[in-house]
């Protein structure tokens, strides 16, 4: 997830991540910084140097930090940036680099801070283990830096460089200031520790992962004799870490749990921040997912109260899931005495104040979802918003006032498709992106609220040469499910002909396959052009997925995992198998990850449906994936057992009577490869025979290796074509 639904997404499809699509998007948790005025961005150039990109300027060019400036002392060329944070006053800047990756993110590394006033820059950490600092922060009011290195946080000091460690107690198991494996995979927490407005006092989570079981993943090519490499995770079914919040003075070093009621092991706490006058503020989760607290806390007097609570009889969406993958941040309004909120209590994915005392107002009020909360404007009295009422593969930008009233769509009638906003923090100006299955264009600077272009698009690109756009669709099942679909027919279509069909699966909660967005019916894994060659490629998104439809329609999949998504397909696919030109006997069907344990389930469950299936890095057995994600969506095991095992391919394989191409890298930390061995198996009892694809030492990308996304492809192409050969008949 990711970060950076308010950055401007790059909508190429390049590979699948967790258990759904994965974009080039920029790294999570990294704030956008805007010049004063609101017109300008700060960022790096090629050549090392930090500038002012002046949006509605393009041409000027302003330099503000010179590369010369950030040659460290003994060495020839400047730092290679990653990114860098500024601070307040603009006069010092945090400079991220020799990054390393700690699980999908570079997270963990070096920096510098640069001080504008005397030009000096100098390495922070530096008596700690190179490379292993993260999340480094200057204190409010510029005089310390913190940050975290191997589980521990420290603070150092800007003038004298002195280090400090506020925890001591930090191991591999024992997380302060940052977070394990399930939290940062579901919940998007890296970030652990936050400075209080007054630089007084550091609020930090400790994640205690000692019961933690390790999964062991083998590599046996790197070194004579094989080794583990161990991944603390947590299975579904299995207690999750032990959460609190604590407090630390900066000067006495004094610590300070705050008592957030309940037990540590059986509750999640996915955020927390600082309010403007210095208190706590927490969002609790029971273990289930489906009762949401908010907690205030005072730290002087360790008093804690509940001031604001919801539930759900399936699962509650933190902010991660709304709005972006990263969710720090709360939106303060009214001097700290509101917040913004968003809850899909009343059917509908809905904006509302809710203030210290639990009162809460509804402003967007007419039944529709929003999609992503954009910018609070207070001053002007506006929030702003994306939103598609009337078609869920959509996005537009509207706006409201926080009084409420009627939203304003701001996106001109003639953007058709999906649209992605940078908001200047002045509400004036926007960068902006427009693209469809058909056009992509970023880059363009629009005002606001006219929507009128200032600055063109500087990548404009329309499809490549011989690519097919996608034409959507709606198809109604016979239970009556109305579902959005897109279809790519064959170049030279001939509706007199019958042709192969591709369907493409996703079907779980964590993503839309049908959205109107440029790069919708590509596939990357297709060595060709499948519409050239004679395949129909197809996508429908059936109940379940985060379609902008309701409340009803995202939670109807709750402990239905692997039994509704998958009905909704096939019923789908049956009345698709209806029109004239598909050959029925020519049915094909893939997913990766949550895709790819779709595409088992519908060849295993509907064996009379689909003749041919790939699925890559695929959950073969609910039991075996991460607690969070799955006992959100499925219940805790404890209470539903036999959802889980209804659900999962491998109670079905017995059944397969079609192709079966499986490919699953050995090193896959999200989607174990236990499940390839487990769905094995089952496929040997039962003498089903099948097509294998181990990557060895690859992960749940199958990215890493000279010449593996080649092998990879040819390897698609090849079992696709062979089972399911293209062309009309």
């Amino acid at each position: 997830m990711i970060s950076t639904k308010n950055l401007i997404k790059r909508f190429i499809l390049i590979g699948i991540c967790h258990l759904c699509i994965c974009y080039t998007f920029a790294q999570p948790g990294i704030k956008t910084q805007w010049t004063a005025d609101g017109n300008g961005l700060y960022a790096s150039s090629d050549d090392g140097a930090i500038v002012i990109n002046h949006l509605l300027e393009p041409e000027k060019k302003e330099t503000f930090v010179d590369a010369a400036l950030l040659i460290p002392e003994g060495q020839s060329s400047p730092l290679q940036v990653a990114h860098f944070t500024l601070s307040e006053d603009k006069q010092k800047a945090l400079l991220f680099t020799n990054t390393k990756k700690v699980w999908r993110y570079h997270t963990r590394g070096d920096y510098w801070l640069f001080d504008k006033a005397n030009n000096s820059l100098k390495q922070l950490g530096k008596s700690l283990a190179p490379a292993s600092l993260m999340f480094a922060k200057l204190s409010p009011d510029g005089k310390k830096v913190a940050y975290v290195s191997q589980h521990n946080i420290y603070i150092e000091d800007v003038a004298s460089n002195q280090i400090a460690a506020l925890t001591t107690d930090g191991t591999d198991r024992m997380i302060n200031g940052t977070f394990d494996w399930a939290y940062e995979e579901e919940f998007g927490c890296r970030d652990g520790f936050r400075w209080s407005p007054d630089s007084k006092h550091i609020a930090y989570w400790k994640i205690d992962a000692r019961n933690i079981r390790n999964y062991l993943m083998l590599n046996t090519t790197d070194s004579t004799y094989s080794f583990t490499i161990p991944v603390e995770y947590p299975k579904a079914g299995q207690d999750p870490s032990a959460c609190q919040v604590w407090m630390v003075d900066v000067d006495s070093k004094q610590q300070t749990q705050i008592q957030v009621p309940g037990d540590d092991v059986q509750h999640y706490i996915p955020r927390m921040e600082w309010t403007p006058d210095n208190k706590i503020i927490l969002q609790q989760l029971n273990r289930k997912q489906n009762e949401s607290t908010i907690y205030l806390c005072d730290p002087k007097s360790n008093t804690i109260q509940v001031v604001y609570s919801e539930s759900d009889e399936a699962w509650i969406d933190i902010k991660s899931r709304w709005n972006d993958d990263d969710p720090s941040g709360w939106e303060w309004i009214k001097n700290g005495k509101s917040y913004i909120w968003i809850s899909e209590k009343d059917g509908w994915r809905h904006i509302y104040e809710i203030d210290l005392k639990g009162n809460e107002k509804l402003i967007t009020k007419e039944p529709y979802d929003i999609i992503d909360l954009l910018l609070i404007d207070e001053k002007a009295g506006y929030i702003y918003f994306t939103a598609s009422p009337d078609n869920a593969t959509q996005k537009y930008l509207y706006r409201i006032k926080l009084s409420g009233e009627k939203a304003e769509r701001l996106t001109p009638e003639d953007k058709s498709g999906t649209n992605d906003y940078l908001l200047s923090p002045n509400g004036k100006i926007a960068q902006y992106t427009f693209n469809n299955v058909g056009t992509y264009a970023d880059g363009a600077i629009i005002n606001l609220p006219a929507h009128k272009e200032l600055v063109a698009a500087h990548t404009v690109r329309d499809l490549p040469a011989g690519f097919r756009k996608p034409e959507f669709f709606k198809v109604t099942t016979s239970e009556g499910v109305e579902l959005d679909g897109w279809m790519v027919k064959p170049a030279d279509f001939d509706p007199s002909k019958k042709y192969p069909v591709l369907f493409y699966v996703y079907g779980e909660p964590a993503g839309q396959t049908v959205t109107d967005t440029y790069g919708t019916g590509f596939n990357r894994l297709y060595a060709g052009n499948m519409a050239q060659d004679g395949y129909i490629y197809i996508s429908v998104e059936n109940r379940g997925t985060p379609a902008p439809k309701g409340r009803t329609w995202r939670k109807s999949i709750y402990r239905n995992i692997g039994r509704l998504n998958i009905r909704d397909q096939a019923l789908a696919a049956k009345e698709i198998l209806k029109w004239p030109f598909v050959d029925s006997e020519r049915i094909a069907v893939w997913g990766w990850s949550g895709g790819g344990s779709s595409t088992l389930n519908l060849l295993f469950q509907y064996p009379d449906l689909y003749k041919t299936g790939i699925a890559v890095a695929a959950v073969g057995n609910q039991l075996m994936y991460d607690n969070i994600y799955q006992e959100r969506y499925m219940g805790v095991p404890q209470e539903s057992r036999a959802d889980f095992v209804a659900g999962s391919p491998i109670t079905h394989a017995k059944n397969l009577a079609g192709n079966l191409l499986y490919v699953h890298g050995t090193a896959d930390d999200n989607v174990h490869y236990q499940n390839a061995e487990m769905l094995i198996n089952e496929l040997v009892k039962y003498n089903k025979q099948f097509q294998l694809m181990s990557y060895p030492n690859r992960s749940h990308s199958i990215s890493e290796g000279e010449g593996t996304s080649r092998h990879l492809a040819t390897l698609f192409t090849k079992f696709l074509r062979e089972h399911c050969p293209p062309g009309g008949r």
